[in-house]
């Protein structure tokens, strides 16, 4: 038997700080994640530990400390291009198929049962902070974004600063908005330095479309732990209805190496900006934009709305206003994901647009993550 035929070793992919690479060593498939920094490796360890008491995860075989970082040896679930994730699923250009029904069924049927059960009332120290809390505060990700910065609100289309936007009426798609650049940043790290306890419970953290395989089971565990219930919501809502279906592979197209049809589906889910004009003479900014969303995004987001949010809040919030819930998580994770500096004027203009919506009284959930042509059902 050669070297060669007891290990290979396949192409290393980054996602975000991390590398990983599969290896198959022996006839056994591996996946080796590295990482620099040994704090976020020890969360990992530990979240995986923690969430495979009730989610499927792969099997840790090994964590070692290697020269730089960490390297941590996984079992490796089958998969491959295009292949492996809910992404996949997703990345059917036609209408959603069985598979996808099926997969959202038993997705929100195993969080529905698992949160009920975890669910607790938990202080904001006691909850995994990585995605929000830890965003907001001094020196977190919001101050190193935009403290102390500017920028237009669309180069060439509208060229007003952020921080003159609650000077001006925002005219969106017909709808009278108002938003507060500096208002709404001070709101969000106000909201999240409060110390009253919010509903948690036990999850992974970052539900994203990489983050779920297919078969079901889960993978990237530096977020796993108590979570806030509304902020997983946000967070699957978002990144199945904005990020992961256009700006995740516009602006970070190396994390979809292995699954080339999601580049051909971007238009798909990119909202078509038609207008964006700025009228002095009755200081309003006019954007004119039509959201788009694949048939199988808008088909996963209908389920988990329909199937996971709806039944968890009529337990845990009767009663309750979900926008507000909703409204500060949204908001971080429209704003704290990429700065909006570094978008394209065009995309910058639309999530400004989104964030506004979401700001205004009347922001609903229900409607927000569906394109009209094919809303959510009202809760």
């Amino acid at each position: 038997m050669t070297v060669q035929s007891r290990l290979r070793i396949g192409p290393v992919r980054r996602f975000t700080r991390n590398l990983l690479c599969p290896v198959d060593l022996l006839g056994r498939p591996l996946l080796l994640k590295y990482t620099r920094d040994p704090a976020e490796a020890r969360k990992e360890i530990r979240g995986r530990a923690r969430l495979a008491r009730h989610y499927r995860v792969p099997t840790l075989h090994a964590h070692l400390r290697v020269p730089g970082g960490h390297l941590l040896v996984y079992e490796r679930l089958p998969g491959g291009t295009g292949q492996g994730l809910l992404l996949d699923l997703l990345n059917n250009a036609d209408e959603p198929s069985s598979g996808l029904d099926d997969y959202m069924n038993r997705l929100t049927a195993t969080y529905r049962d698992i949160i009920l059960a975890t669910a607790r009332p938990t202080h904001p120290p006691d909850v995994v902070r990585k995605l929000y809390w830890d965003r907001a505060v001094p020196g977190g990700r919001l101050d190193t974004y935009y403290a102390g910065k500017d920028f237009l609100v669309a180069d060439g289309l509208v060229d007003i600063p952020a921080s003159c936007l609650g000077t001006y009426t925002l005219s969106i798609n017909g709808r009278r908005h108002h938003l507060d650049w500096a208002a709404t940043l001070r709101w969000l790290r106000a909201h999240f330095a409060t110390t009253e306890p919010i509903w948690a419970a036990l999850t992974q953290g970052d539900p994203t479309d990489v983050n779920l395989a297919h078969p079901l089971a889960w993978f990237d565990y530096d977020t796993a732990g108590m979570n806030s219930v509304p902020g997983e919501f946000a967070n699957f809502l978002w990144y199945a209805s904005a990020l992961g279906g256009w700006l995740v592979p516009t602006y970070n197209p190396a994390a979809f190496a292995d699954h080339p049809a999601t580049f051909a589906l971007i238009q798909a889910n990119a909202p078509e900006l038609r207008r964006g004009h700025f009228d002095r003479t009755t200081s309003t900014i006019h954007i004119d934009c039509a959201p788009r969303l694949s048939a199988p995004r808008r088909a996963a987001v209908t389920a988990y709305w329909t199937q996971l949010v709806r039944p968890v809040a009529d337990r845990l919030w009767p009663g309750e206003d979900l926008a507000n819930l909703l409204r500060p998580y949204l908001a971080m994770r429209i704003l704290g994901v990429y700065n909006l500096a570094d978008l394209t004027p065009e995309d910058r203009l639309v999530i400004l647009a989104r964030l506004a919506e979401a700001m205004s009284p009347a922001f609903d959930p229900a409607t927000y993550f569906c394109p009209l042509e094919s809303p959510c059902p009202a809760p």
